[in-house]
């Protein structure tokens, strides 16, 4: 007689989305990771954290803010990176000619994409938490449901694509409930 192991999950979170829903809904709430990632596996066993993100822009000679800000995320990289059981994939920051928007990010929903792929493709993982609101990832969604793998999104209200939204299996949203939970100092 066999006994079934406890479902394995990996969580994926765009690093750009969280943040900026922390800081516009949550009054820049500083929460614990490692609280965050296992509260969204709930009662599967975590396999690992993804976290994605591009470090601040960096001009030629950098200003007095523009190495603060990057001497900050560094720190926050290297705190997140010694938790166990969690990877951070860096992208990079392009300087464009558009007023509106003038930095994009680069590589970093490859990367997301490509993890997400492969661990569903593998079979490392039975189910995948998806901290993001783009669309952008609604054809990684949709092989690794081809591949058995469930997917949960993570997602704050009205800082979703529909179209993201509609095609994952779960729904957690981000909630000040949630969010009180996992701050930082909370026991």
């Amino acid at each position: 007689m066999s006994t079934r192991q406890r479902e394995r999950a990996a969580v994926l979170i765009d690093g750009g989305y969280l943040r900026a829903i922390l800081r516009d809904s949550f009054q820049r709430a500083a929460i614990d990771f490692l609280a965050f990632s296992n509260e969204l596996c709930g009662e599967r066993e975590r396999f690992r954290t993804y976290y994605y993100i591009c470090p601040p822009y960096q001009s030629e000679k950098p200003t007095p803010d523009e190495r603060r800000r990057k001497s900050e995320m560094d720190k926050f990289l290297y705190n997140l990176s010694r938790l166990p059981r969690f990877q951070v994939r860096l992208g990079k920051l392009r300087k464009t000619r558009h007023p509106d928007r003038p930095f994009e990010q680069k590589g970093v929903d490859v990367w997301l994409s490509i993890d997400m792929t492969q661990l569903s493709a593998s079979h490392t993982v039975d189910h995948i938490v998806l901290v993001s609101g783009d669309s952008d990832f609604c054809p990684a969604v949709s092989i690794a449901k081809e591949n058995m793998t469930l997917v949960t999104l993570v997602y704050h209200q009205g800082e979703t694509s529909d179209e993201l939204y509609n095609l994952c299996d779960e729904r957690i949203p981000i909630t000040q409930q949630l969010i009180d939970k996992v701050k930082l100092g909370v026991p």
